[in-house]
């Protein structure tokens, strides 16, 4: 049994579902304490039941582009584990797609807030935390290869992960003398529930883009982040993996 994460406490964002849910189980795995979060708590409890009775696991409710929500329940973690996580891993993220010229202001700040201010904000009150309490740490951020290729119908989306990449090579910069590293996983085309909607002849047309010529599943990324977690990626920082089946 892996447990190259042994004893290490975990926060998860969007742990609800996806990518998030599939990162929870993997640090679980791996020996860590996850405190799974997402604006959907009962799908936090889901993720959390499904780790096994292993583990002081905990879910809460946060909404990741509230200041007051992420610092509510940091002040509640510092209250149940005398510490925080020195692991944690923003997956949390939501689309509004539309054509630029339909999509409602409201559309384009939703994803904003949520994608690029919410890991900001994850960033900045969970880093805070750790360097209180002096400890060296990991920092995860999920983007999207649509940041680096466009996609028709993302001038929301793909800005906001584009906007995570490069918050990462600043914050990993910035806290590095404090022995916190930051990286990004940069995930292709995921089956999620974030993808059901996408068309199957959408999909199929992705499909014939990727060299091996499939979707990839929620786990790959997860093993990818789960390598960034832990200490095996100890010179690993500030920079990108692309998990995208090429």
């Amino acid at each position: 049994m892996a447990t190259s994460l042994a004893g290490k406490l975990a926060l998860v964002t969007g742990a609800g579902s996806g990518i998030g849910r599939a990162t929870s189980k993997l640090l679980a795995r791996d020996g860590a304490i996850v405190v799974a979060v997402d604006r959907n708590v009962q799908a936090a409890n889901e993720t959390v039941a499904s780790l096994g009775s292993a583990g002081d696991n905990a879910a809460f409710e946060m909404d990741v582009s509230s200041g007051d929500s992420i610092d509510g329940v940091l002040k509640e973690v510092l209250a149940r584990y005398k510490r925080p996580p020195t692991v944690v891993v923003n997956a949390a993220g939501i689309t509004r797609d539309n054509f630029l010229l339909k999509m409602p202001e409201a559309d384009f700040e939703a994803v904003i807030n949520v994608n690029l201010k919410g890991t900001w904000l994850v960033l900045q009150r969970f880093g805070r935390a750790m360097i209180e309490h002096e400890l060296a740490g990991s920092m995860v951020n999920v983007s999207s290869i649509v940041a680096r290729t466009g996609n028709m119908g993302q001038s929301n989306y793909s800005p906001s992960k584009a906007g995570v990449e490069a918050m990462t090579k600043v914050v990993a910069r910035e806290f590095g003398r404090y022995k916190i590293r930051v990286n990004a996983v940069v995930p292709g085309f995921i089956h999620t529930p974030m993808t059901d909607t996408v068309p199957q002849k959408v999909k199929d047309m992705i499909i014939m883009q990727c060299a091996l010529r499939r979707f990839g599943v929620p786990e790959e990324i997860a093993e990818v982040a789960a390598f960034l977690a832990s200490d095996k990626s100890s010179y690993v920082n500030g920079t990108s993996i692309e998990v995208t089946g090429g």
